[in-house]
């Protein structure tokens, strides 16, 4: 697949570092799977993945945290 931001570059499986913010709570996660632009670095999840995602920073806003660092669990 080509990648739809640059146009270039062929998107490969890989992973990303993913940062939310949400409010007052900062979430980093890491290794997050994803398909990833080799020429501009744009990555691209798929609707299971970001659903789980998102679940993990829901998670971390609930426990008020002000900044979270978290490992992508499927």
């Amino acid at each position: 697949m080509i990648c739809a931001l640059c146009k270039h570059g062929e998107v490969r499986p890989g992973s990303v570092m993913v940062s939310l913010r949400r409010g007052e709570t900062l979430v980093v996660v890491k290794d997050v799977p994803a398909d990833v632009c080799e020429n501009c670095g744009e990555y691209y999840l798929d609707s299971r993945t970001a659903a789980r995602l998102y679940e993990q920073a829901e998670a971390a806003v609930e426990r008020h945290a002000e900044v979270e660092i978290l490992r992508f669990a499927a």
